[in-house]
C-alpha cells in the first residue's frame, strides 16, 4: 500500500468536490439536532455505523475489482433518497476527474467513457484507490473517514465550533473507523462468491428524510 496515495485520496482538499456538501449537517443543525461538539459526536458516530459503513464496504469492493455496475446497482437499492442518489453520483463524476487526473488507469477510462451520468461515489472511491495502488481496506478506511470528516468541518463552518473540538472529535472515532474499515473490508471479500448481497445494507432514514428536505431549500451554503 502507498500511504502517500491514501493521505491524498482522504485529504480534504483534494478536488473531488466535497468540501460543498454537509453530509446531513446542515439540516441537522437547522432542526436542532446538532448544537455542539456533544450532539455533533453522536452524529458523526451513527453516520459513521450506517452510512458510512456501506460507503466503506462499496469502496473496498470496487477497489478489490468487483464489478462497479453491479456494485452502483447496489449502492442505488440503498439509498432511498432520490436526492442522496443524485448527489452520489455528482460526487462520483467530480472524483472521477480528479481521480483521471492524478493516477490515469484504463479502468477509469473505460468508468468515465461507460458511465456518462457517472457512478456512485463510493464505488469512484474504490476505483481510484485500486488506480492509486491502495488494498481495499485502505479504501475502506478512505470512506468511512470521509464519512466523518466531512460533517465535522461543515459543523465548524455552519456552528462557529472551534475547530480543535472538531479535530479531537474526529481522533477520538479513530478506533470506530478501523473497526467499521475491517467490517466493510471483510463484507467485501465475500461479493465474488454471495454477490452483492453480502455488502451491509445499514440505513439512516432520518438522513434520507433530511436530505429530501434540504433538496428543497431555497437558500443553504451546502449542496447537500
Amino acid at each position: 500500500m502507498t500511504a502517500a496515495a491514501l493521505l491524498l485520496l482522504a485529504d480534504g482538499r483534494f478536488p473531488a468536490g466535497g468540501h460543498a456538501h454537509s453530509g446531513g449537517v446542515e439540516a441537522a443543525v437547522r432542526a436542532g439536532r446538532i448544537t455542539g461538539p456533544g450532539s455533533l459526536a453522536a452524529f458523526c458516530l451513527g453516520r459513521l455505523h450506517t452510512t458510512g459503513l456501506v460507503a466503506a464496504a462499496l469502496a473496498a469492493a470496487a477497489c478489490g475489482g468487483c464489478d462497479p455496475c453491479d456494485l452502483d446497482e447496489a449502492a442505488d437499492a440503498r439509498t432511498p433518497s432520490p436526492a442522496l442518489r443524485a448527489t452520489a453520483r455528482r460526487l462520483g463524476r467530480q472524483l472521477l476527474r480528479a481521480a483521471r487526473a492524478t493516477w490515469p488507469a484504463p479502468h477509469l477510462d473505460a468508468v468515465a467513457a461507460g458511465h456518462p451520468g457517472g457512478l456512485h461515489q463510493p464505488v469512484v472511491l474504490g476505483l481510484a484507490a485500486r488506480a492509486a495502488g491502495l488494498a481495499p481496506r485502505a479504501a475502506a478506511l478512505a470512506a468511512a473517514y470521509e464519512a466523518v470528516g466531512g460533517p465535522a468541518t461543515a459543523a465548524v463552518r455552519l456552528l462557529g465550533l472551534d475547530p480543535f473540538d472538531a479535530t479531537a472529535l474526529l481522533a477520538r472515532l479513530a478506533p470506530d473507523l478501523d473497526r467499521v474499515a475491517d467490517q466493510a473490508e471483510a463484507a467485501a471479500r465475500a461479493v465474488p462468491e454471495r454477490g452483492t448481497g453480502a455488502l451491509p445494507a445499514a440505513s439512516a432514514p432520518l438522513l434520507d428524510v433530511a436530505a429530501q428536505a434540504h433538496a428543497a431549500w431555497p437558500v443553504r451554503l451546502f449542496a447537500s
